[in-house]
Protein backbone atom coordinates (compact mmCIF):
# COMPACT_ATOMS: atom_id res chain seq x y z
CA UNK A 1 0.00 0.00 0.00
CA UNK A 2 1.19 3.44 -1.55
CA UNK A 3 0.81 6.38 1.35
CA UNK A 4 -0.84 9.38 -0.39
CA UNK A 5 0.26 13.08 -0.12
CA UNK A 6 3.73 12.40 1.58
CA UNK A 7 5.13 15.51 1.58
CA UNK A 8 4.90 18.39 -0.68
CA UNK A 9 6.90 21.89 -1.43
CA UNK A 10 10.43 22.74 -3.21
CA UNK A 11 12.06 20.52 -0.50
CA UNK A 12 10.32 17.31 -1.46
CA UNK A 13 11.21 15.45 -4.08
CA UNK A 14 9.07 12.57 -4.36
CA UNK A 15 10.56 9.25 -6.69
CA UNK A 16 9.20 5.79 -7.01
CA UNK A 17 10.39 3.92 -4.13
CA UNK A 18 11.50 6.51 -2.08
CA UNK A 19 11.01 10.44 -0.97
CA UNK A 20 13.28 13.20 -0.01
CA UNK A 21 11.77 16.20 2.69
CA UNK A 22 13.72 18.24 4.33
CA UNK A 23 15.17 17.03 7.75
CA UNK A 24 13.62 18.29 10.32
CA UNK A 25 14.66 17.76 14.49
CA UNK A 26 12.65 14.58 14.86
CA UNK A 27 15.19 13.15 12.11
CA UNK A 28 17.82 13.91 14.17
CA UNK A 29 18.07 10.81 16.37
CA UNK A 30 18.86 8.52 13.06
CA UNK A 31 21.35 11.48 12.08
CA UNK A 32 22.98 10.72 15.62
CA UNK A 33 22.81 6.49 15.46
CA UNK A 34 24.53 6.28 12.22
CA UNK A 35 27.01 9.38 13.07
CA UNK A 36 28.38 7.01 15.70
CA UNK A 37 28.55 3.83 13.70
CA UNK A 38 32.32 2.72 13.13
CA UNK A 39 31.51 1.12 10.29
CA UNK A 40 29.70 3.88 8.24
CA UNK A 41 31.88 6.95 9.72
CA UNK A 42 34.83 4.86 8.12
CA UNK A 43 33.34 4.63 5.00
CA UNK A 44 32.02 8.68 4.88
CA UNK A 45 34.92 9.94 5.76
CA UNK A 46 34.06 11.15 9.59
CA UNK A 47 36.66 10.86 12.09
CA UNK A 48 34.69 11.84 15.62
CA UNK A 49 31.36 9.92 16.78
CA UNK A 50 28.24 12.06 16.39
CA UNK A 51 26.55 13.41 20.43
CA UNK A 52 23.35 14.03 20.42
CA UNK A 53 25.02 18.21 21.15
CA UNK A 54 27.54 17.99 17.41
CA UNK A 55 24.42 16.64 15.80
CA UNK A 56 22.05 19.31 16.95
CA UNK A 57 24.65 22.01 16.25
CA UNK A 58 25.23 20.53 13.04
CA UNK A 59 21.40 20.54 12.69
CA UNK A 60 21.12 24.02 13.33
CA UNK A 61 23.82 25.21 11.44
CA UNK A 62 22.56 23.90 8.38
CA UNK A 63 19.09 25.20 9.07
CA UNK A 64 20.44 28.86 8.97
CA UNK A 65 22.68 28.24 5.73
CA UNK A 66 22.08 29.36 2.26
CA UNK A 67 24.84 26.97 0.49
CA UNK A 68 23.18 23.55 2.17
CA UNK A 69 20.10 21.78 1.43
CA UNK A 70 19.55 18.76 3.72
CA UNK A 71 17.10 16.21 3.16
CA UNK A 72 15.74 13.06 4.91
CA UNK A 73 15.16 9.54 2.85
CA UNK A 74 11.92 8.01 3.34
CA UNK A 75 10.27 4.95 2.00
CA UNK A 76 7.34 5.36 0.41
CA UNK A 77 5.14 2.68 1.21
CA UNK A 78 6.24 2.58 5.63
CA UNK A 79 7.20 6.15 5.95
CA UNK A 80 10.67 4.63 7.64
CA UNK A 81 13.78 7.15 7.21
CA UNK A 82 16.63 4.74 5.54
CA UNK A 83 19.10 7.85 5.59
CA UNK A 84 19.73 11.51 4.49
CA UNK A 85 20.94 13.26 1.61
CA UNK A 86 22.14 17.16 0.56
CA UNK A 87 23.73 19.29 -1.44
CA UNK A 88 26.58 21.40 0.04
CA UNK A 89 28.74 24.14 -0.60
CA UNK A 90 25.80 25.24 -3.12
CA UNK A 91 27.71 28.24 -4.83
CA UNK A 92 25.37 30.14 -7.11
CA UNK A 93 27.37 32.36 -8.65
CA UNK A 94 29.89 29.27 -10.24
CA UNK A 95 25.85 26.82 -10.53
CA UNK A 96 27.80 24.42 -8.47
CA UNK A 97 26.88 22.18 -5.41
CA UNK A 98 28.29 19.34 -3.62
CA UNK A 99 25.97 16.35 -3.00
CA UNK A 100 26.11 14.06 -0.15
CA UNK A 101 23.93 10.63 -0.15
CA UNK A 102 24.19 8.34 3.33
CA UNK A 103 21.75 5.16 3.48
CA UNK A 104 22.18 4.92 7.24
CA UNK A 105 19.75 1.73 7.71
CA UNK A 106 22.08 -1.42 6.43
CA UNK A 107 19.78 -3.42 5.61
CA UNK A 108 18.83 -0.71 2.80
CA UNK A 109 22.05 -1.00 1.16
CA UNK A 110 22.43 -2.30 -2.45
CA UNK A 111 18.55 -2.01 -3.16
CA UNK A 112 18.56 0.63 -5.60
CA UNK A 113 17.55 3.43 -2.67
CA UNK A 114 20.83 5.35 -3.63
CA UNK A 115 20.58 5.28 -7.12
CA UNK A 116 16.78 7.07 -6.81
CA UNK A 117 17.93 9.65 -4.51
CA UNK A 118 20.87 10.36 -7.12
CA UNK A 119 18.94 10.89 -9.83
CA UNK A 120 16.28 13.03 -7.76
CA UNK A 121 18.75 15.17 -6.64
CA UNK A 122 20.52 15.66 -9.64
CA UNK A 123 17.12 16.55 -11.38
CA UNK A 124 16.73 19.17 -8.80
CA UNK A 125 20.06 20.19 -9.37
CA UNK A 126 20.20 20.70 -12.86
CA UNK A 127 16.43 21.25 -13.95
CA UNK A 128 15.17 23.07 -10.83
CA UNK A 129 18.47 24.99 -9.64
CA UNK A 130 19.49 25.44 -13.20
CA UNK A 131 23.44 24.40 -11.69
CA UNK A 132 26.14 23.23 -14.04
CA UNK A 133 28.33 20.70 -11.91
CA UNK A 134 28.23 18.48 -8.74
CA UNK A 135 31.15 17.27 -7.07
CA UNK A 136 31.60 14.73 -4.55
CA UNK A 137 34.76 13.42 -2.28
CA UNK A 138 34.77 9.41 -1.46
CA UNK A 139 36.92 7.65 0.69
CA UNK A 140 40.04 5.70 -1.76
CA UNK A 141 39.47 2.44 -0.14
CA UNK A 142 35.25 2.76 -0.15
CA UNK A 143 35.41 0.96 -3.71
CA UNK A 144 31.65 0.11 -3.50
CA UNK A 145 31.02 4.00 -2.96
CA UNK A 146 33.08 4.71 -5.82
CA UNK A 147 31.46 1.95 -7.99
CA UNK A 148 27.78 3.72 -6.83
CA UNK A 149 28.96 7.06 -8.15
CA UNK A 150 29.98 5.87 -11.03
CA UNK A 151 27.27 4.15 -11.85
CA UNK A 152 25.33 7.07 -11.64
CA UNK A 153 27.09 9.29 -14.32
CA UNK A 154 30.19 10.89 -12.01
CA UNK A 155 33.61 10.82 -13.03
CA UNK A 156 36.77 10.87 -11.13
CA UNK A 157 38.88 13.68 -11.83
CA UNK A 158 41.28 13.71 -9.52
CA UNK A 159 43.03 12.27 -6.14
CA UNK A 160 43.93 13.29 -2.87
CA UNK A 161 47.05 11.35 -2.14
CA UNK A 162 46.57 10.00 1.42
CA UNK A 163 44.09 12.54 1.84
CA UNK A 164 42.23 10.87 4.59
CA UNK A 165 43.29 9.83 7.88
CA UNK A 166 41.10 7.45 9.99
CA UNK A 167 42.20 4.64 12.99
CA UNK A 168 46.09 4.85 12.49
CA UNK A 169 45.72 4.47 8.25
CA UNK A 170 46.02 6.82 5.54
CA UNK A 171 43.77 6.39 2.41
CA UNK A 172 43.51 8.63 -0.88
CA UNK A 173 40.25 10.64 -1.23
CA UNK A 174 39.10 10.53 -4.51
CA UNK A 175 37.08 13.67 -6.14
CA UNK A 176 34.60 13.12 -8.77
CA UNK A 177 31.98 15.28 -10.82
CA UNK A 178 29.06 15.17 -13.10
CA UNK A 179 28.19 17.62 -15.26
CA UNK A 180 24.60 18.93 -16.15
CA UNK A 181 25.76 17.45 -20.25
CA UNK A 182 26.60 14.22 -18.42
CA UNK A 183 22.93 14.58 -16.47
CA UNK A 184 21.40 14.90 -20.28
CA UNK A 185 22.85 11.98 -21.58
CA UNK A 186 21.81 9.82 -18.47
CA UNK A 187 18.64 11.09 -18.37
Amino acid sequence: MQRKNVCSGPKCLIGHYIYLKSLQKKDLKYVEKWGKDQEIMKLIGEVEPWTKKTTEKWFNEQRKSEDQVWFAIIIKHNGRMIGEAGLLRIFKPWRATDMSIIIGEKDCWGKGYGTEVAHLLFRYIFETMKFHRVSIGVVGFNKRAIRFWKKVGFKQEGIHRDGYYYNGQFSDFIMMSILEDDYKRIR
